[in-house]
């Protein structure tokens, strides 16, 4: 399945901290995912991750949210900006949530990621903001940039 996804910001941090930095641009790079971010590579680099075994594949070297999700969190009295849950690119229109695994989601005119699953919301989000945890959707997350 090929999708088209509309990309409202981009996002990156080159070291390990919870939110991202908005920034103008970002570029993929296959098989490792976002040029200078801490997530990038072919193996894990999510810290409890590299814990568990340092070898495995890194299926999180892209990760995606829905600006709706923001929308939805302002309703249940939650104010988060994209960038601020750790994603590198903030979509519009496009159900993230509802992408199978291996779906090929077209991101501008020359980038293309494979969905590798969903990335359920992390106890962190609750030292972020407290009472999000129980109000987070799954989180997307994409590999093989």
């Amino acid at each position: 399945m090929n999708s088209f996804a509309k990309i409202s910001a981009v996002h990156l941090d080159t070291k390990h901290r919870f939110s991202k930095e908005s920034v103008g641009e970002i570029e993929l790079v296959a098989g490792l995912g976002v040029a200078g971010d801490a997530h990038s590579g072919v193996t894990v680099q999510h810290r409890s991750r590299v814990r568990a075994d340092p070898t495995a594949l890194n299926l999180r070297q892209v990760h995606l949210m829905h600006h709706e999700l923001f929308d939805w969190l302002v309703q249940r009295g939650f104010t988060v900006a994209p960038g601020e849950l750790g994603e590198n690119i903030t979509t519009e229109g496009i159900d993230l949530l509802s992408l199978p695994r291996g779906t090929l989601l077209q991101l501008g005119p020359e980038a293309v990621v494979e969905v590798t699953g969903l990335r359920n919301p992390c106890a962190q989000i609750e030292n972020f903001r407290p009472g999000l945890l129980r109000n987070s959707w799954a989180m997307p997350m994409v590999g093989r940039s």
